[in-house]
């Protein structure tokens, strides 16, 4: 009886054990070096995890795109959404429209506007003031605390932006000395990043430093540093954000004085172990927040093949 018993549950349980979850993606710009290693991390996650199917959307830094994909995805009636958002400022319709459908929405690396999450929906990314502070801070003993800076600023649309800026200029209040003399966007991206250094370069403000939100930001400063005939690391300390290949690469090559690593890895991958806790209803923390860590050229290697 008992053997008979055990059969029936197996067989009505069997199959929600092994029924797919599905779940929408929406990544904010795939051609950004950054997101992209953390789109890959995500499927290479998924491959791990039976019955786990991620559906990938590239919103390619369009806000109205990626709130379309949110609706394709609860007209679908996926099980889960995450998105890293385009404009963090514009998430609250994707919100509701994941609320509305009752579908678990994580929010990844980017994190929807300053007030708490409503039931339903989770975060995990990093504290990115923390960011600013430790870049800055660096910095700031690196110039003898004072001199002149230059902070090139990611997509003004981000909050991560405005956080990792704000990191930096919390340090900067102890420092009288170091005086902000240039201020401008880049969007994150290495090519409009030479191209605004070399407008720096040739306006004849003299800079000591400069402070990109974002690695790629800090590389193209870099190569405009060298372009310019000067010497990176011994001209202008350049000092980046993120801590990925790229960027580590560029700390061996003393391109970059430091950067601060932000694990896309553990992002990805926690973002979907986040969803799939809300799927199947397990507890879960709401906001998870991963550490940034300083890397310069003394413990870089501690970094390489995360």
């Amino acid at each position: 009886m008992k053997k008979r018993l055990l059969a029936l549950l197996l067989c009505v349980f069997a199959p929600l054990a092994l029924a797919d979850v599905r779940i929408g993606v929406s990544i904010a710009q795939v051609d950004d070096v950054f997101l992209a290693q953390m789109r890959d991390y995500m499927a290479a996650h998924a491959k791990e995890l039976p019955g786990v199917q991620l559906q990938f959307e590239d919103a390619q830094g369009d806000v109205v795109r990626q709130l379309n994909q949110v609706q394709n995805f609860t007209g679908q009636g996926v099980d889960a959404i995450i998105v890293n958002p385009v404009d963090t400022a514009a998430t609250a319709k994707m919100t509701d429209e994941a609320t509305k459908a009752h579908i678990p929405l994580v929010y990844v690396n980017r994190r929807p506007g300053d007030g708490a999450l409503p039931p339903g929906v989770g975060y995990i990314g990093s504290d990115e003031v923390k960011a600013g502070q430790l870049q800055m801070q660096y910095l700031a003993e690196k110039m003898g605390g004072k001199g002149n800076l230059a902070i090139m600023l990611g997509l003004l649309s981000n909050n991560a932006t405005h956080n990792r800026t704000k990191g930096v200029k919390e340090v900067l209040e102890k420092y009288p000395n170091i005086h902000v003399v240039e201020e401008q966007t880049a969007e994150w991206q290495r090519n409009k990043a030479i191209d605004l250094m070399n407008n720096w370069i040739v306006s004849g403000v003299h800079i000591d430093a400069v402070a990109a939100n974002a690695d790629e930001m800090a590389i193209g400063a870099a190569m405009a540093i060298n372009q310019a005939g000067m010497q990176p690391g011994k001209d202008i300390l350049v000092a980046g954000s993120d801590g990925g290949s790229a960027g580590l690469e560029a700390i061996k090559k003393g391109e970059l004085a430091v950067t601060v690593y932000q694990d896309n890895k553990g992002q990805a991958r926690g973002s979907i172990d986040l969803a799939l806790k809300m799927v199947r209803k397990e507890p879960y923390t709401a906001e998870v927040t991963i550490p940034y860590q300083l890397i310069t050229l003394s413990n870089y290697q501690q970094f390489l093949n995360p």
